[in-house]
C-alpha cells in the first residue's frame, strides 16, 4: 500500500514536470465523450422540443394576430374608400351649387320606393328646412325630379323617370321645345311626339326650358339616345338617357329659384302674383 502511494506520488511528480500523462488523458476524453453526449442527449432533446413547440405556438399566435389586423385594416380601407367616394360626390355637389345662382340645400336620400315602375325617393329634409311641394331636385350632373309630398322632417320626391312625371325641355343646340316624360325605366325618358322633320339628333343635350315656372332654365336633363322615324308616320319617337345618376346618387341638391320663392310667399299670404285677379 505504501509502495503504491509512493509510485502514485512519483508519477504525479513526473507528470507535473514532464507531462507524460497528457496524451493518455486526451485518449480517455475521446473515449468518454460519446458517453457524455448520450447522457446529456435526452435533456438537450427536451429543451429543443420545448423551444420548437414554444416557437411554433408564438408563430401561430402572431399569424392569427396579423390576420386579424389585416382584416381590420381592410375593413377600414373599404370604409375610407367609401368616405372618399362620398367626399367626391359632395365636392361635385358643392361645385354644382357654386355654378347655380339659386339658393340650394344638400339633402340625403334615406329610402327608395320599391314599387314596380315607381321612381320615388325619400329625402331627409322637410318643411322645417323650408322644403315645399314642386321643389326641383338635382345632382351634380343634372335634374333628378321634384318634391311631391313634404313632412316636417322628410319629403318624398318623384324622379323624372317616374311614369307620372313630365318636364318641359328644349334642345340645347337649337332651342327646339318638347315635353320629357318618364316611362318607369331606370335610365330612360321619352319625348312627347315630335314631327318627323324636327331638327333633333342622337347626342343632343336636353335642358330645362323654364316653361311652367317650376324648373329653372338651363339645367341638363337628358341626352338623346334613339330617334325612330317611320316612313309615312308624321311623328318621330325619341328616347333619351337622364344625365343625373338617378340610381346611384346618395346626395341631392334642393333648389330655390327667385320664382319659386315668390310663388311660395304668395301661397303663404294668399296673394295673387299672376297679374290678374278681381278688381
Amino acid at each position: 500500500m505504501v509502495v503504491l502511494s509512493i509510485i502514485s506520488i512519483v508519477m504525479m511528480t513526473l507528470d507535473h514536470r514532464q507531462h507524460h500523462m497528457d496524451s493518455f488523458r486526451n485518449f480517455l476524453s475521446v473515449l468518454i465523450y460519446p458517453i457524455q453526449y448520450l447522457v446529456t442527449l435526452p435533456e438537450a432533446a427536451g429543451e429543443w422540443l420545448g423551444e420548437s413547440i414554444t416557437t411554433r405556438r408564438k408563430l401561430v399566435e402572431e399569424n392569427t394576430t396579423l390576420h386579424t389586423q389585416q382584416l381590420i385594416l381592410n375593413m377600414r380601407l373599404q370604409k375610407l374608400a367609401a368616405i372618399e367616394a362620398e367626399n367626391e360626390r359632395l365636392r361635385r355637389l358643392l361645385d354644382s351649387s357654386v355654378k347655380v345662382k339659386e339658393r340650394v340645400l344638400i339633402a340625403e336620400i334615406v329610402s327608395v320606393d320599391m314599387a314596380p315602375f315607381s321612381r320615388q325617393i325619400v329625402l331627409n329634409k322637410g318643411s322645417n328646412q323650408q322644403v315645399y311641394e314642386g321643389q326641383p331636385i338635382l345632382d351634380a350632373a343634372g335634374v333628378m325630379g321634384q318634391v311631391v309630398t313634404v313632412g316636417p322632417f322628410s319629403s318624398t320626391a318623384m324622379l323624372i323617370t317616374d311614369p307620372s312625371h313630365a318636364i318641359p325641355v328644349e334642345v340645347n343646340r337649337n332651342g327646339l321645345r318638347a315635353i320629357a316624360v318618364g316611362v318607369g325605366e331606370p335610365n330612360r325618358i321619352d319625348l312627347s311626339p315630335l314631327p318627323s322633320t324636327a331638327d333633333i339628333e342622337v347626342g343632343d343635350l336636353l335642358v330645362t326650358s323654364g316653361l311652367g315656372g317650376r324648373f329653372p332654365t338651363g339645367y341638363p336633363v337628358a341626352t338623346v339616345t334613339t330617334i325612330t322615324r317611320t316612313p309615312g308616320q308624321p311623328f318621330a319617337e325619341v328616347s333619351a338617357e337622364p344625365t343625373a345618376r338617378l340610381e346611384s346618387t346618395r346626395q341631392v341638391l334642393l333648389v330655390w329659384s327667385d320664382a319659386n320663392v315668390g310663388e311660395k310667399a304668395a301661397a303663404a299670404t294668399g296673394e295673387d302674383t299672376s297679374g290678374g285677379g278681381n278688381p
